[in-house]
């Protein structure tokens, strides 16, 4: 059979090639067989080469807009053009009820839509909690080397 593993772009090019003449050979012949397992390595290779991350709900209703040639007019015909702003600006999550409407609308899995995702808040939020905690420890320790407590007050001797 002489088939060696896919190791390079050229190779893949190469097997792709070959498929494409063996294409509609018999199952169960040799053809056929060699076919099953150029397919089986070039799926191989292709998802180690070209890895595919799922989507999060915005940015699959962001595909499904740039793919159907929708527009943001269009998802805020179903949801209204605030929250269409708000969802496709991430300050706000889709509702149960947005979900479905564009589900229904765009022929959509609910189940893409459905996921938990970072809103642009959250992001700033963690960051002020960080700097609010950094600051506070800061404090703390200026309190208890002796000088001031944490409200940075002097403590009176006594």
């Amino acid at each position: 059979m002489d088939i060696r593993p896919i190791r390079t772009d050229d190779d893949h090019r190469a097997a792709l090639e070959e498929i494409h003449a063996l294409w509609g050979a018999a199952e169960g012949s040799s053809e056929g067989d060699r076919l099953d397992v150029l397919a089986t390595l070039v799926e191989a290779y292709e998802t180690k080469r070209w890895p595919i991350q799922e989507l999060d709900p915005v940015e699959a209703i962001e595909a499904a807009m740039a793919s159907e040639g929708r527009s943001r007019g269009d998802l805020a015909e179903l949801i209204g053009q605030s929250r269409a702003t708000e969802i496709l600006q991430r300050r706000r999550p889709l509702t149960l009820a947005m979900i479905r409407k564009i589900a229904a609308a765009w022929r959509m899995p609910e189940r893409v839509l459905v996921k938990d995702y970072p809103l642009a808040d959250e992001a700033k939020a963690k960051a002020t909690v960080k700097a609010k905690a950094t600051r506070g420890a800061a404090r703390g320790l200026a309190g208890a080397d002796g000088g001031e407590t944490g409200s940075g007050r002097r403590r009176r001797a006594g």
